[in-house]
């Protein structure tokens, strides 16, 4: 489990776009504050957070024709079997969304993705 850097969201084939979609929904539904050594970070931040970065997974994905359940642009939403928040105070958007998507896991990343054969423009 893994979340991609930002800057690359717009690059990534559709099996890595597509599986990062699956990511956000499971962390944000039952997976929340469950620990896993690649994504323990995001749960020092407010949900909030979580749900800036999968909406710029969505956009992604609808700017590419798919059509992610519109439930979740609802960031009280937590899919159909964990119950929504009830509130959930909203976070300023900062650039990047998580600090932890800095210079060097950005390159992280990309080593990453060309251990799987895929190499992005830079």
């Amino acid at each position: 489990m893994r979340l991609w850097h930002e800057k690359l969201i717009k690059q990534l084939p559709r099996q890595q776009l597509l599986g990062q979609h699956r990511e956000c929904c499971a962390l944000r539904g039952g997976g929340w504050g469950k620990k896993h050594a690649t994504v323990d970070y995001v749960f020092k931040y407010s949900p909030y957070k979580l749900f800036q970065y999968h909406e710029l997974v969505m956009q992604e994905m609808l700017a590419r024709g798919y059509v992610p359940n519109q439930n979740w642009f609802n960031p009280l939403y937590r899919g159909t079997k964990t119950p929504a928040y009830s509130t959930l105070a909203i976070v300023a958007l900062t650039t990047p969304i998580y600090p932890e998507h800095n210079d060097d896991y950005y390159a992280e990343c990309i080593d990453n993705l060309l251990g799987k054969g895929i190499e992005l423009t830079k």
